[in-house]
């Protein structure tokens, strides 16, 4: 059996709630669900039970501390010349992109390929479509969003399920964030 596996943060329940307050303006797109909004730090992909069940334990030798973090600007992502992704920023800081970097070593250690693209920390707003209205004016309307800082303090191992009318997220585990011993 495989599993669709992602490590990811969720923000607390009022910066969700600020985001989905955010989602409208754009025609036909599929706008993220409460359960549905988190920031991605490694997209691991489809993996046998057995390499699932090693990186949930290895995940939990990460000892790194608490981290702030903060929402800034909304963008997209363009494949083959169209949009169909619109996401909202995070700040990258030294000890995000340190979580990230351990994520991604422990991933490759453990038999995951390597993510060779440039990290870019975001929450997924929504998926486009080619029958979507253009982003343009909501892009314009919340170019100077600015949310948080909040404190992470805990990362989580999801398995995503595909479904027709989107993904569903189940966390498998939470890791704490904790200050090394």
């Amino acid at each position: 059996m495989s599993h669709r596996l992602f490590v990811g943060i969720r923000p607390p329940p009022e910066i969700r709630d600020a985001l989905i307050d955010l989602m409208e303006g754009v025609d036909d797109v599929r706008w993220q669900d409460d359960d549905q909004i988190h920031l991605t730090l490694r997209y691991i992909g489809e993996v046998d039970t057995h390499l699932a069940e090693d990186l949930a334990l290895q995940l939990h030798a990460i000892e790194l501390p608490t981290l702030d973090l903060t929402i800034s600007g909304t963008g997209v992502f363009v494949r083959k010349g169209r949009v169909h992704t619109l996401w909202a920023g995070v700040e990258i800081s030294p000890e995000l992109k340190r979580l990230r970097q351990k994520i991604d070593r422990l991933c490759v250690s453990a038999g995951v390929e390597p993510d060779h693209r440039k990290y870019h920390p975001h929450i997924t707003l929504a998926r486009v479509n080619r029958s979507s209205g253009p982003p343009e004016p909501f892009l314009e309307r919340n170019a100077s969003l600015r949310l948080g800082p909040w404190r992470a303090d805990s990362y989580t191992l999801f398995e995503s399920t595909l479904h027709r009318h989107g993904s569903i997220y189940e966390p498998i585990l939470i890791y704490a964030l904790r200050t090394p011993s």
